[in-house]
């Protein structure tokens, strides 16, 4: 599967921090994105319609973005979850690791981070 095809979605309660994750996401081929508010809204919209990579942030309101990793991760094994986030803790890092989260990208991130990310899955 390319990056063309794939599902994602982006789970960020900033709405500049999503265009800027769908920007870098879109100039790699990306076209097939979701976007999700808030933890809870993420989770909804995951299982509506599984996504192929989930990008999210780790705090976020109402469901924070370590607790949607880890409701993702029982509701489908396999997801694919990255997450971004200003929050780089080692604590949070294990935290996000431990909720099934395959990788953690601190904010502020470089396009070449999420190209990394990306040839590494498509």
């Amino acid at each position: 599967m390319s990056l063309a095809e794939a599902k994602i979605l982006i789970g960020d309660d900033s709405i500049l921090a999503r265009k800027q994750l769908k920007d870098i996401l879109a100039s790699l081929g990306g076209v097939n994105f979701r976007e999700a508010t808030n933890g809870q809204d993420a989770i909804d919209k995951y299982k509506e319609e599984k996504a192929d990579i989930v990008f999210l942030d780790i705090v976020m309101p109402q469901t924070d973005g370590i607790t949607a990793t880890g409701e993702i991760i029982k509701y489908d094994p396999k997801a694919i979850i990255i997450i971004v986030s200003s929050i780089g803790t080692k604590d949070q890092l294990k935290s996000a690791i431990e909720a099934g989260a395959k990788d953690f990208i601190q904010k502020p991130y470089s396009a070449d981070q999420i190209r990394q990310i990306i040839n590494a899955r498509f």
